[in-house]
């Protein structure tokens, strides 16, 4: 585990997942909402996030944290693991509302509310954004680690023995 990319719907806790392996594996975090988003709430142009996150996918070693379907295969064939946060729209909407007014290291700004858009956004991921990110995993070549949870419990049990397989290897 050396490539990681952590993928799912917005409020599943994707962002939180991915400062969890940071935390236990040492690789650098790169947020793709920090890359693509400026403080003002504009946004860079594709070219220039394109040219970024090249520069990203070149490194050996990162997670990178966030969708962005239109890179999402590019992602693929770099990366060795897949982490897809699978969690169900109301769980993802009581995700995003739980950080509004929370300053985050994921997102430039800090949100002040649930966007009406954004919500639909949410509403809609399972139908308009889930086959497709199924699909590309289905495509992957073997050598790929594919890790679906469908419950922020399940990413927590997976990330604790985890941590304790580390722990253990580090005493030893």
């Amino acid at each position: 585990m050396e490539r990681i990319i952590v993928i799912g719907c917005p409020g599943a806790g994707k962002s939180t997942f991915a400062r969890r392996l940071r935390d236990l594996t040492g690789l650098p975090l790169h947020h793709l909402d920090m890359i693509w988003h400026l403080p003002d709430r504009s946004t860079i142009t594709e070219a220039e996030f394109d040219q970024r996150l090249d520069r990203v996918l070149a490194e050996d070693r990162w997670i990178i944290d966030g969708n962005y379907g239109r890179t999402l295969e590019k992602r693929l064939e770099r990366c060795d693991t897949v982490f897809l946060l699978d969690l169900p729209a109301a769980a993802c909407l009581e995700g995003a509302r739980e950080r509004i007014g929370r300053p985050r290291e994921d997102l430039p700004w800090t949100e002040e509310e649930l966007d009406p858009e954004f919500r639909q956004w949410i509403e809609d991921f399972p139908r308009t954004q889930l086959p497709g990110i199924y699909r590309a995993l289905d495509r992957l070549g073997a050598g790929k680690e594919i890790h679906i949870f469908r419950s922020r419990e399940e990413a927590d049990r997976w990330a604790e023995e985890f941590g304790e397989l580390v722990s253990e290897i580090v005493r030893h």
